[in-house]
């Protein structure tokens, strides 16, 4: 059966699609059946995997919207054990529709009942807010990775998304769990780098992972040629970190 992780943090461009797509990629490379869901409206790890959310005929959307089962939405991305469902532009009203919908917060969880046990992984890129659809991730996910970018403003914000967590594990899904806290962006140059690692270890303790995601040029190209890093440049040291995470990953849920 998958283990269902929910990848979220409410702050914007601290490298969540960019872990979502390439700890995706690597946990595939490693021989782990994987799926994508893409839940946020912005399409970024659709189109991070080569997939043009403009051409998806069925997204997401339908199967959180119109009940079309996620077996029929499913893309096989063509990398190594690496399937995504897709987003696109339509879920930017989904917020809204799911306020009429009874038992809204659990939409998602019962739309990914279905294709659980063909998947060793399923992670879900959540939007960066703590809106319906998010609510939705947490309560379908066993547990949450949260990447941290390591700079002036990392913990900001995150005593609200510990909050959510909370919240939810007490309203909505009892077996929800922190699955680990992932630094991003790291810059060894630099005191401040080095500054945020040592706050957010004394924060979450072993709960953060051992590996660190650098700042590198090769990982902010990947996407915009469609292609993970493990694929685009597998010497690079973006592939390198995401490999070790993955392997992380998989040590942790043995």
């Amino acid at each position: 059966m998958g283990k269902v992780i929910a990848v979220a943090n409410q702050k914007g461009g601290v490298g969540k699609t960019t872990t979502a797509v390439n700890l995706s990629a690597c946990l595939g490379k490693l021989g782990k059946k994987t799926l994508l869901i893409d839940i946020d409206p912005q399409g970024n790890s659709t189109s991070g995997l080569g997939v043009d959310p403009r051409s998806v005929e069925t997204s997401v959307y339908d199967c959180i919207i119109n009940e079309t089962p996620m077996s029929e939405v499913l893309i096989d991305t063509g990398f190594d054990n690496l399937w995504i469902c897709p987003s696109n532009i339509n879920l930017a009203g989904a917020e809204l529709e799911l306020v009429m919908k009874e038992n809204r917060e659990y939409v998602l969880k019962n739309s990914i009942r279905e294709i659980k046990d063909n998947f060793d992984f399923i992670f879900i890129d959540c939007p960066p807010s703590l809106g319906l659809i998010t609510l939705n991730s947490f309560s379908a996910a066993e547990s949450v990775l949260v990447p941290i970018q390591c700079e002036y403003y990392a913990l900001e914000g995150l005593s609200q998304l510990t909050n959510t967590i909370k919240m939810v594990k007490k309203a909505l899904n009892p077996e929800l769990t922190l699955e680990g806290v992932l630094l991003t962006m790291f810059d060894a140059r630099t005191n401040l780098s080095i500054q945020v690692v040592d706050e957010v270890k004394k924060f979450f303790r072993e709960k953060v992972y051992a590996t660190v995601i650098p700042r590198n040029v090769r990982l902010s190209e990947a996407p915009s040629f469609g292609q993970p890093i493990i694929e685009y440049d597998k010497h690079s040291k973006g592939a390198e970190c995401y490999t070790e995470l993955a392997s992380e990953v998989i040590e942790k849920n043995n």
